[in-house]
């Protein structure tokens, strides 16, 4: 027996459901990062940007949950260093984080960093 197809409302409500769960605005950058795991430690690019988490383009290996310390270049020149959990891994495009600590300065100066890309970008994603 063939698959069911899903009929598209299904399809919409569950694509609705995933950008939900990620709950703050994401903006679309190109900024400079580096990553350290228990193992490894490489470069990367962050490409999607939230006040909770980022995708990283970038070689070397994740696994599912696993801690790693970020550093990120903003735009002046400046850098925050969340600590971030792996939630999803691309094979070797890279992967997802979302972001477990930060310092409260560093945390204010991502918050202002992504407002003003959403609003310059014009793009509420």
């Amino acid at each position: 027996m063939g698959k069911e197809a899903v009929p598209l409302a299904d399809a919409e409500k569950s694509k609705r459901k995933k950008t939900e769960r990620r709950g703050a605005p994401r903006a679309k950058v190109n900024l400079p990062a580096r990553w350290e795991g228990v193992m490894t430690h490489q470069h990367a690019s962050v490409t999607n940007l939230s006040v909770n988490g980022c995708f990283l383009l970038s070689g070397g290996s994740v696994e599912r949950k696993e801690l790693l310390r970020l550093e990120i270049t903003l735009p002046d020149n400046q850098q925050i260093y969340p600590w971030a959990e792996v939630v999803e891994a691309a094979g070797e495009i890279g992967f997802a984080v979302r972001f477990t600590s930060m310092e409260q300065d560093e945390e204010e100066r991502l918050s202002l960093f992504v407002i003003q890309t959403l609003e310059t970008s014009g793009d509420p994603k």
